[in-house]
């Protein structure tokens, strides 16, 4: 794994949201990652895929009932699992 770009901060048990809104996502975003929101293959299935550079970070599917706020909440957890723990999550290929 790449590991995460910029300022490293400390170690934590278990990954969870930074204390600043978004701050993974941000930090992805300005270290030339990606972040793509989307339909997944023609089906109702709306999935958000972060990446840097060659290296998925998570793949979240929608939850029924959740929120684009709610999603983006879990993709920075998401994101700080793959760069403090190596824990990719993908919810798209089981």
């Amino acid at each position: 794994m790449a590991g995460k770009p910029g300022p490293t901060r400390s170690a934590r048990s278990s990954p969870k949201a930074s204390p600043r809104k978004w701050e993974n996502l941000e930090q992805l975003l300005d270290a030339d990652g990606d972040i793509s929101l989307g339909r997944v293959s023609g089906t109702r299935l709306v999935a958000i895929t972060a990446s840097d550079g060659d290296q998925c970070l998570a793949m979240l599917q929608r939850r029924k009932g959740e929120t684009l706020v709610a999603m983006l909440d879990r993709l920075d957890t998401a994101i700080a699992a793959a760069w403090d723990n190596d824990d990719v999550i993908d919810e798209i290929n089981p």
